[in-house]
This record gives C-alpha cells, structure tokens and sequence, in this order.
C-alpha cells in the first residue's frame, strides 16, 4: 500500500525559507510522478511543483517559478520541496502526491491525476 507522510512544515517571516519532505512508502520513489500542491480553505488544490517518472522532466507553477525546487533522494525514498523568498500568500496546507500512471512533468499539475495523497503539512508565512 503506498502512503505519503509530509513533514517540515511551520511558521516563518516573509522571506523566510522552508524544506518540506515527503516519505514514500509502498512503491519506489523513482518509478511514480510525484507533486507537490497547496490548497487554501475553500479553494481547489493549486498545482506547485510535478517530477515526472515517464520523462524525467521538473514542472513548476507560475506561483512558485523561481522560488522552489523539487528533488528526490532515491535512498531515503523521499520527495523534498525547498521554498524560499515566501511570501504571506504562500500561506496553505502543502499535500504531496503519486501517481503510477504515465504522465509527462507539464500534464501533470492537477490534482485528479493522483492517486495517492499525503495528510498535508501546514506553512504559515506572516507579514
């Protein structure tokens, strides 16, 4: 059974930097896409940041270009989402995601392409 456990979430300052993480357990890291998104109470999911598996390729949202990387550390079968330059409205609960389904880095930023779900992490950024 694949499950996705976020972590490092909190409290920073405007401008501060945070690095979430994802463990994946149930299915090797490597071989599924894997996102992360954000979402605001009473908004939809917010794509950030997609790895694919199918070509390899980074994708990044227009909200989050610039100021996050997404890495994999296929020993310790983990995801991480470093973030830097927040700003308040980067305020949300951040959800990791998988999906086995081929799917390029670009076509995968919305959430009903995954199937697999963390419980989320919250970031606060305060003015």
């Amino acid at each position: 059974q694949v499950q996705l456990a976020e972590s490092g979430g909190g409290s920073v300052q405007t401008g501060g930097s945070l690095r979430l993480s994802c463990a994946v357990t149930g299915v090797g890291a490597r071989t599924v896409s894997l996102a992360w998104f954000r979402q605001i109470p009473g908004k939809e999911r917010e794509g950030l940041a997609v790895l694919s598996a199918f070509d390899g390729g980074e994708y990044y949202g227009a909200s989050v270009k610039g100021r996050c990387a997404i890495s994999l550390d296929n020993d310790k079968n983990t995801m991480y989402l470093q973030m830097n330059s927040l700003k308040p409205e980067d305020t949300a609960t951040y959800f990791c995601a998988a999906d086995p389904r081929p799917k390029s880095a670009v076509s995968g930023v919305t959430a009903n392409q995954y199937m697999y779900w963390g419980q989320g992490t919250q970031v606060t950024v305060s003015a």
